[in-house]
C-alpha cells in the first residue's frame, strides 16, 4: 500500500514541476510557480526520507510495513 502512496506522491511532484514550468512560460509570474516547485521538492524529500536506508540497512518504510504484518 505504501508503494502506491509513494508512486502517487512522485507523480504529483512531477506534475507540479511541469505545471510550474508551463504556468511560468504562459504568464511570466514567478511567485505561484516558485511555490509549486517548493511543494514538489518537499514531496520528493518526504519520499526520500521514507525510502532511503539508514546506516543499519533498513528504510523507515520497511519498519512500518513490518509492524503492520502482525
Amino acid at each position: 500500500m505504501t508503494d502506491l502512496v509513494f508512486s502517487i506522491v512522485m507523480l504529483a511532484a512531477i506534475l507540479l514541476l511541469v505545471g510550474a514550468f508551463l504556468y511560468w512560460r504562459r504568464t511570466g509570474e514567478v511567485k505561484q510557480p516558485a511555490l509549486m516547485v517548493i511543494l514538489a521538492l518537499i514531496a520528493i524529500g518526504n519520499v526520500l526520507i521514507w525510502t532511503i536506508p539508514t546506516p543499519e540497512g533498513t528504510a523507515p518504510v520497511d519498519l512500518v510495513e513490518g509492524a503492520g504484518a502482525d
